[in-house]
């Protein structure tokens, strides 16, 4: 369990390796600090308002990852 609460920058270094990585289709970073994502093409996007919402996708992203094995952004 976490101590800290998750920063504007921890989510978005976040971010960043796992779109790189393939795991996340797009990520758009905005100016008033939310982020819009996609997992895949066809998926729907999501905003995500705050570094912890951020955070809990990403878990939720990296859990689907490891539970298919597979590169789940192509």
């Amino acid at each position: 369990m976490r101590t800290t609460r998750a920063t504007v920058a921890e989510a978005d270094a976040w971010l960043t390796v796992l779109h790189r990585a393939g795991h996340v289709h797009t990520v758009d970073t905005h100016e008033d600090g939310t982020w819009t994502v996609r997992e895949r093409p066809d998926s729907p996007a999501w905003t995500l308002h705050h570094p912890v919402l951020a955070m809990d996708w990403i878990a939720a992203v990296l859990r689907g990852s490891d539970a298919d094995g597979q590169n789940r952004a192509k």
